[in-house]
């Protein structure tokens, strides 16, 4: 796969210069979760980045749950981490690939060339037998020049203007109860923007007990074969975060596709956007 690396890859390129390996462990109901893990244990040479408050931005009236930040906020968080362009970026977490992944769609979006998930996690990496260690990582600041690719994201108004159009696919990356309106723990309104289409974001994940790993390209490109039918296909989820997994899958089979940062909860706080539930 062009995006992801195994265990075995990043033990035996641990000591290149070059790589910048990046914790991106999480938890939306506990915002602590991310740092405790980090303290508790890392792979060797691993710097942590935090999904709430440095891969988003403060939340406002429009803009989703978890805004992105501005390109200047962006460049000084990915620089103070050691990352330039030459660098080769490496994240993981447990390998549910929610939090790499936002990592990896953001410096795409940004220009960056040489960015990855590690398929599986820490979990795969405990398993190679990889080093875990607890001290905090010593970074070299780096220098990232940017060079925004307009054509990966978009907003409510270009989401808007493409609704009820049949060439189009909006996908909704959300679990199906939430999808039709059954049951929203999170945002004000339930169910999904007009004629999106359901694909669950973790239905690209194969579980095996303590395993979780990305799906293998055969499988994806089975998965998302009726994407295929459009011209265009928009990705989003509930707050911007777990649409990446799916732009990631589809990235590796090939499908272009655009991602909406704001999704639901950006489509539902302009009054005048309808929700349906069916």
């Amino acid at each position: 796969m062009k995006n992801i690396v195994n265990a075995s890859w990043l033990k035996d390129n641990l000591n290149n210069e070059k790589l910048v390996i990046v914790d991106c462990r999480f938890n939306l109901m506990d915002k602590d979760y991310g740092r405790k893990s980090y303290e508790e244990g890392h792979i060797k040479k691993a710097v942590r980045i935090d999904l709430e408050t440095q891969l988003s931005s403060e939340v406002k009236e429009f803009g989703g749950r978890h805004p992105l930040p501005t390109i200047d906020e962006l460049k000084e968080t990915f620089e103070s981490i050691g990352i330039s362009n030459d660098s080769i970026v490496v994240a993981y977490d447990e390998g549910d690939l929610a939090g790499p992944s936002r990592l990896w769609w953001i410096l795409k979006c940004l220009g960056h060339k040489n960015v990855y998930i590690l398929d599986g996690g820490i979990n795969s990496f405990k398993e190679s037998n990889g080093e875990i260690v607890t001290n905090n990582t010593n970074v070299v600041r780096g220098n990232f020049d940017i060079l925004v690719n307009e054509d990966m994201g978009v907003d409510m108004h270009y989401v808007k203007g493409k609704l009820h159009n049949e060439n189009v696919a909006i996908i909704d990356s959300r679990e199906n109860i939430r999808y039709i309106g059954e049951w929203e723990p999170v945002d004000k309104k339930a169910g999904h923007i007009p004629g999106a289409l359901n694909y669950f974001w973790m239905d690209i994940l194969d579980k095996d007990e303590d395993r979780i790993k990305i799906k293998s390209k055969k499988d994806l490109s089975t998965h998302f074969e009726k994407l295929n039918d459009y011209d265009e296909i928009i990705v989003y989820c509930g707050s911007g975060i777990t649409a990446c997994p799916n732009s990631l899958a589809l990235t590796e089979v090939g499908i272009k596709h655009k991602v909406y940062p704001g999704s639901f909860s950006d489509w539902i706080s302009y009054d005048d956007n309808k929700v349906d539930t069916k």
